[in-house]
């Protein structure tokens, strides 16, 4: 399969390097998975054991950011040892965010936003530094409406200059108006053409507000990546949410991990392309591997979905560990 009608090579799970690129992220219970062991070199050998298990698996899509602290160097690092053809596989990063958090678990502040065009400029040349030609596909970190990204002419200019000299483009989303900056991202024009052809959302169980949205960006054409199925750990037996006790109900009556089950959600969606995995075990990419071939009755999904107002509020509080 080919995300979107970008042509670039696609598997339905993707692997997602957020929570192996820098020591501290918002998932719950890290320490479980990670130890405290979270140096440079243990993080490195980590994520090379992940990418090595998902490619055996038979993934071929593998997501990085200038913010993921050394997921693009640690990426870069991989493919140099392993050399996996290049078309056969596609990488994607984003621009937008920096790393800022020294490699510390309790830094202040772990990355900050910049969506001007001279940060473009600049992270864009990091990235293809670091990546080279494997770079196929750079997309905005986490645009927003209030942001004006997607009315900055500079920007999108630049955008379409970088899509015109052959690399996909696409913008992730963000926060409780996912589908309404999805929404104007499709009537964006650059010298008559859009120059977006891949969006990645945050869509789960519990946050589905951009659903009819990534159909409609499906619709015409465009890839669709779903990140954070998970809802960052808040969609897996660790959760003793009772909320979610219906939910688990459903995972056990297909004899699967409640994350199994939430993953294939998911995947089932008609619009999704690739879903994002951020495991940082085998036994959780193993996990989540077989959420591919679950049925999931998709009638009434809807009923356990919180508002998204609330759903990104409960986000936003999560600590990073």
């Amino acid at each position: 399969m080919t995300l979107g009608s970008t042509g670039l090579p696609a598997t339905p799970l993707g692997l997602g390097l957020a929570a192996l690129g820098r020591p501290a992220y918002i998932n719950l219970d890290r320490t479980t998975d990670l130890g405290t062991d979270r140096s440079v070199a243990a993080m490195e050998e980590r994520c090379h054991r992940m990418l090595d298990a998902a490619y055996a698996a038979g993934v071929r899509y593998f997501d990085a950011a200038r913010s993921y602290g050394r997921a693009e160097a640690f990426l870069a690092s991989w493919l140099t040892r392993r050399n996996p053809p290049p078309e056969t596989i596609t990488i994607g990063s984003k621009w937008g965010y920096s790393y800022v958090g020294d490699w510390r678990l309790d830094a202040n502040v772990h990355e900050v936003k910049n969506l001007s065009a001279d940060h473009l400029r600049r992270q864009f040349t990091d990235s293809r530094t670091i990546l080279g030609t494997r770079l196929q596909l750079y997309q905005i970190h986490s645009a927003t409406l209030e942001s004006g990204v997607l009315e900055d002419r500079a920007v999108l200019d630049e955008l379409g200059r970088l899509r015109g000299a052959g690399l996909a483009i696409g913008l992730t989303v963000s926060g409780p108006r996912q589908q309404d900056v999805i929404r104007r991202a499709l009537q964006v024009s650059v010298a008559g053409r859009n120059p977006f052809q891949v969006v990645q959302a945050t869509w789960n169980l519990l946050e589905q507000s951009a659903g009819s949205a990534l159909a409609d960006a499906s619709a015409l054409g465009w890839g669709v990546i779903v990140k954070e199925s998970l809802a960052n750990g808040r969609l897996t037996a660790r959760n003793r949410d009772p909320h979610l006790t219906a939910l688990a109900g459903r995972a056990e009556a297909h004899h699967v991990p409640l994350e199994t089950y939430a993953l294939a959600a998911a995947r089932s969606q008609p619009w999704a392309d690739v879903v994002l995995t951020g495991a940082v075990t085998p036994d959780q990419l193993r996990s989540n591997l077989a959420a591919l071939t679950l049925p999931v009755d998709t009638t009434d999904l809807g009923m356990m979905a919180e508002a998204p107002e609330e759903y990104w509020k409960k986000r936003s509080g999560l600590p990073w560990t």
